[in-house]
């Protein structure tokens, strides 16, 4: 990793930290710097209580959990909505934060099945382990880790999911390497994510507030789709695409994007 790539990934552990901390004192949260914005729309008026954006799941998925993990999501979109998991399988949440998908996913897999959140803020995972302490779950756990690196076995989950984070790695080859990696063949790759109207100027590809925000790491759509495809995916394809974010003059708008892409069998 060059230090110009540890620099950014050292500034989003730092903001998504304070994000946590926030989130455990239910203050109301700055989501123009800290968050990644859905529907186009940011607000800096919030309660930390129903989460950044709480159009993005329904009342119905909300109610039960931890309202600190509502408060800590900083995500564009509900990845379990529309992964279509299963009871029995195995479920991977990158960048899991306070846990808000991994209890969801819970949820859908039962008992018999597995989640397991990896996330590379110490602050974060506190939150989320507590969080799951007080739901009382039993199928569901929380390790530190850089997507770039998972600390899991080949082939040891059936789905990998992702809200928004994808877009602040520094290194996107090496995470849909590792996402191929650790699914099992025929898995399924479920992400909501950022993605850029054009290419991205280098002076924001350098600017680390703008990569904690989900902006300048976002990736067009063709280097997005490719990623994916270079790493052994198949049957990839944008599945939502929600309204374009404006940016500053001289910058591409961003949007949100729900994608998917497949594990081939083996021997397909």
């Amino acid at each position: 990793m060059s230090d110009d790539q540890a620099e950014i990934k050292e500034y989003v552990r730092q903001r998504y930290g304070e994000r946590a901390r926030q989130a455990a004192q239910l203050t109301v949260l700055n989501v123009e710097e800290a968050a990644c914005c859905a529907g186009g729309t940011c607000s800096t008026d919030v309660d930390a209580s129903l989460g950044a954006f709480p159009d993005l799941y329904r009342q119905s998925e909300l109610e039960g959990l931890p309202v600190e993990a509502v408060a800590a999501s900083a995500g564009c979109g509900n990845p379990t909505a529309l992964a279509g998991l299963k009871a029995g399988e195995r479920v991977l949440d990158l960048g899991s934060g306070g846990g808000i998908d991994c209890f969801l996913a819970a949820r859908q897999v039962g008992t018999e099945g597995h989640v397991i959140g990896l996330d590379m803020t110490p602050d974060m995972l506190a939150l989320a382990r507590k969080n799951a302490e007080t739901l009382g779950v039993s199928n569901v756990e929380f390790i530190q880790g850089e997507m770039e690196d998972i600390p899991l076995p080949d082939a040891s989950v059936d789905v990998v999911i992702s809200n928004c984070v994808v877009c602040l790695s520094p290194d996107k080859d090496a995470v849909a390497r590792e996402a191929y990696r650790v699914l099992a063949p025929g898995g399924r790759l479920h992400l909501s994510d950022m993605m850029a109207l054009g290419p991205m100027p280098k002076e924001l590809r350098e600017d680390p507030q703008k990569w904690a925000s989900c902006v300048s790491g976002a990736d067009d759509r063709e280097t997005y789709l490719e990623r994916l495809a270079g790493a052994g995916f198949l049957d990839i394809a944008i599945t939502q695409e929600g309204p374009a974010r404006a940016q500053e003059e001289g910058s591409p708008d961003v949007v949100s994007v729900k994608v998917v892409a497949y594990k081939p069998l083996e021997g397909a």
